[in-house]
C-alpha cells in the first residue's frame, strides 16, 4: 500500500545507511521492503555474515504531520532504549539517530500475531494474549521525569497526568479542527467530557512508560518445542509517559474473552471501576488520532472510509461510558 508521507528509498540508499552506521565492512546479500506500515519507511537487509537488520526512516520533516507525530523517531528510540533496559522483549537497537530520523534494529525471526493465528488453537491464542499482556507490563516499570510525550517542544509535558493528557487531547482536537476531519460530536463537547475527569486522571501519580501501539500487528511470535510464545514487540513511536492502564487500549481490540486474557496478563487481576473509566478516556484519545490521521497520511478512499467508520463508532461508545 502506498502511503503519501512514507519515505521512498531504493536498495542502494538503504545499504548506504547501514554501511555508514554499522561498524566494520559489510556486504549485502538480500533486501526486502515492508509496505504495510503507515508512517516510517522500513527495509530489511541480509548481510553476508548472517546478520539480518531492519532500517527505519522517518518521513521528511517538510510533510504535514499531526502535532503528536513530530519527533516520533526520537520517541521510538527512547522507547527502545528504556524498554530494552527494563527487560521488554524488543529487537536489539544497533543505531539510533533522533535528529536524522533513522534507526537500525535486528530483524525478528518470528511472524506477527495475525499471521500466526490460523496455526494456533484457541487455547494457544489466549495463552499468547496473556503472555503479551504480562510482558508489555514491563514498559510500565520505567518511570519518566514528567508526564507526557518526550518531545523537544515539551508541549504536552506536565507535572500532573490530567494537565498532560488534556494537552494531548487539545493537540489532536486542534489537528481535527485544522484539517476539517469529520467528528460525530462538536470539538468543545468532547474536550469538556474529558476535562470533567480531571480528578480521576490525577489518581495517576507516576509517569510510567506506555508503548500505546501494541495491536496484534506489532506483536511478533515464534513457535518452539513448547508451543507458541511472544518473541518481541515493535514500533514504539506512539510512546509517552502516563497511566499504565493506557497500554490496555491496543491490547484489547479482540473478543471479550481475548480482552480478558490480555488484562489478566497485564494486571494479574480484573480492572477496577476507576480503571475502566480511565480506559474509556484513552480509547477516546486513540480514536481521535485514528480519525485525524486519515487527512494527513494520504490513505485511499476505501481505507479512509473503513478507518473513520469503526473509529467513530468506538469514539461514540466510549463517550457514552463517560456520560452514562
Amino acid at each position: 500500500m502506498e502511503i503519501a508521507i512514507r519515505p521512498k528509498l531504493d536498495r542502494a540508499a538503504v545499504e548506504a545507511i547501514v554501511s555508514k552506521h554499522l561498524p566494520g565492512a559489510v556486504e549485502f546479500v538480500g533486501h526486502e521492503e515492508f509496505k504495510d506500515g503507515f508512517f516510517n519507511a522500513a527495509h530489511a537487509l541480509e548481510l553476508a555474515d548472517g546478520r539480518h537488520v531492519v532500517v527505519k526512516v522517518a518521513p521528511d520533516k517538510a510533510h504535514k504531520l499531526l502535532r503528536y507525530e513530530v519527533d516520533l523517531m526520537a520517541t521510538e528510540i527512547e522507547c527502545f532504549e528504556r524498554g530494552l533496559a527494563a527487560g521488554v522483549p524488543m529487537p536489539a537497537l544497533h543505531y539510533g539517530d533522533p535528529e536524522g530520523g533513522v534507526m537500525i534494529i535486528n530483524r525478528l525471526e518470528g511472524v506477527t500475531l495475525p499471521n500466526a493465528r490460523a496455526d494456533m488453537s484457541d487455547a494457544e491464542f489466549l495463552a499468547v494474549r496473556r503472555e503479551a499482556g504480562a510482558l508489555s507490563a514491563r514498559f510500565a516499570t520505567v518511570t519518566g521525569e514528567r508526564f507526557g510525550y518526550p518531545r523537544k517542544s515539551g508541549r504536552t509535558v506536565a507535572d500532573t497526568w490530567s494537565a498532560s493528557f488534556l494537552a494531548m487531547i487539545d493537540d489532536v482536537l486542534a489537528d481535527i479542527a485544522e484539517n476539517g476531519s469529520p467528528l460525530p460530536r462538536p470539538v468543545e463537547e468532547i474536550r469538556a467530557a474529558v476535562a470533567a475527569e480531571k480528578d480521576l486522571l490525577d489518581e495517576v501519580d507516576r509517569p510510567a512508560l506506555v508503548h500505546f501501539d501494541l495491536w496484534d500487528g506489532n506483536i511478533f511470535v515464534v513457535k518452539g518445542e513448547s508451543g507458541w510464545r511472544v518473541e518481541a514487540f515493535i514500533d514504539g513511536e506512539r510512546a509517552f509517559y502516563g497511566d499504565p492502564v493506557a497500554e490496555i487500549v491496543s491490547l484489547t481490540f479482540g473478543s471479550e474473552e481475548e480482552q480478558a486474557a490480555s488484562v489478566e496478563g497485564f494486571l494479574g487481576r480484573p480492572m477496577t471501576a476507576g480503571e475502566e473509566r480511565r480506559l474509556a478516556l484513552y480509547r477516546i484519545y486513540l480514536m481521535l488520532i485514528l480519525i485525524a490521521e486519515c487527512d494527513v497520511r494520504g490513505f485511499d478512499e476505501e481505507l479512509t472510509a473503513h478507518q473513520r467508520g469503526w473509529s467513530t463508532e468506538s469514539l461514540l461508545k466510549n463517550l457514552a461510558i463517560l456520560e452514562g
